[in-house]
């Protein structure tokens, strides 16, 4: 009887110690996961009620504050310092851009930025061109730092969403309006 006792508790023991290194790999496998999101979501809209094309940048706080000590210095402070904000808000207005569908380029204005939650955002606009038959998008903010930054780009308000990504080899992606002519 007690062989039969020794070899439960150690079968216990084993399944307890399998248990708890696996819990231990999967909140490393969590908090690496935290750290590598190098992806930002940007929309494209087209306001009716102020006929502008409004963008809207949004990136993951964390991957800011990474960047902008690479970008900026080391001690460059996203959370806290305008200074930083306005010249990473400043880094995106110059690796994004908007085109009609000959090339020609939209002038974007820098609207403003500011950190909200888990984000910090980007906010640009334009007017709405009378005739625009589609549009040709640049977006390489943080991929110059990170080839493996992925930025997902939707456009709404000409009809269905569209989604551009733009990663690996993408600089210039294309959308197409079809009866949305203004």
């Amino acid at each position: 009887m007690t062989t039969v006792i020794a070899m439960t508790t150690k079968s216990v023991f084993q399944r307890t110690m399998q248990w708890s290194l696996m819990a231990l790999l999967l909140v490393s496998c969590a908090q690496v996961q935290a750290h590598q999101i190098k992806a930002a979501i940007t929309t494209v809209l087209f306001n009716p009620r102020t006929e502008n094309i409004e963008v809207m940048h949004r990136f993951n706080l964390h991957d800011a504050e990474h960047a902008v000590k690479r970008l900026f210095d080391k001690q460059a402070d996203i959370l806290d310092d305008k200074k930083t904000q306005q010249a990473f808000a400043e880094y995106v207005t110059q690796r994004f851009s908007v085109r009609n569908a000959g090339g020609k380029a939209l002038a974007l204005n820098l609207v403003g930025f500011e950190t909200e939650g888990k984000f910090f955002w980007v906010y640009q606009e334009t007017a709405q061109p009378p005739e625009l038959e589609g549009l040709q998008i640049q977006h390489d903010a943080l991929r110059d730092l990170w080839p493996s930054q992925v930025n997902t780009l939707n456009v709404e308000g000409m009809g269905d969403i569209k989604t551009l990504r733009f990663e690996g080899n993408a600089t210039l992606l294309e959308v197409e309006f079809e009866g949305h002519h203004h």
